[in-house]
């Protein structure tokens, strides 16, 4: 019943404005979001969105309206908003148990240790390749050359990643959201060594080409 209202609501233009909500949709969708988490159901909301509206529009525009309560709600329990603005950002998720899910592996991941450093240690990558492509005006996202590889801590550092890529794939599959990011937080040590003992911005342009490809 609630998704029927919201949905017509939704389809004839009269949403949400400001704090006038004169119809109590967000009253409504936060109905609906507390009896799919409290019951657990796996409830694909852009399908059923979808038979109850006549257009996509309404749909997309329903689950960016879903998606904002959705934050409300957590944050009412103490989940840090950029967290559920991480997970949301990933796109194409309407499984609301699915999602939670999601958060809660991000906030143990983030919350431990080696999450944090591992953090620390992406940004740290990111800006670099950053910064080197904008100078360079071209992007490193080539495939690594492994033959390029001198270091030991190059070697290690993309095995690694390689393994862990076909690890996470399966454990997201899975839904064991908590196992890959596990997996992702064991790259600290490999990750921390490379910055430890290699030179990125080195004198051979080919080696430097490929270092940045690598991070």
């Amino acid at each position: 019943d609630k998704i029927d209202t919201l949905v017509g609501f939704f389809g004839i233009g009269e949403t949400p404005t400001g704090s006038k909500d004169p119809f109590a949709l967000r009253r409504a969708a936060l109905g609906v979001i507390r009896l799919i988490l409290e019951n657990g159901l796996r409830l694909p909301l852009r399908q059923v969105f979808a038979i109850a509206a006549a257009t996509a529009d309404t749909a997309s525009g329903l689950l960016d309206f879903f998606a904002d309560r959705l934050k409300v709600h957590l944050r009412e329990q103490g989940v840090r908003h950029d967290l559920i603005s991480a997970v949301l950002a990933v796109g194409d998720e309407d499984d609301l148990i699915r999602l939670l899910a999601r958060v809660n592996a991000l906030q143990n991941f983030v919350d431990s240790e080696d999450g944090a450093n591992l953090l620390t240690a992406y940004r740290r990558a990111a800006n670099i390749v950053r910064i080197e492509e904008k100078k360079d005006g071209r992007q490193y996202r080539d495939v690594v050359d492994h033959s390029r590889l001198e270091q030991d801590e190059e070697r290690d550092l993309i095995r690694l990643l390689d393994g862990i890529t076909i690890t996470v794939t399966k454990a997201v599959n899975d839904e064991d959201f908590a196992g890959a990011m596990v997996a992702v937080a064991s790259l600290r040590g490999p990750v921390d060594g490379f910055f430890d003992e290699v030179t990125v911005n080195c004198d051979d342009p080919e080696l430097r080409r490929n270092r940045l490809n690598l991070l």
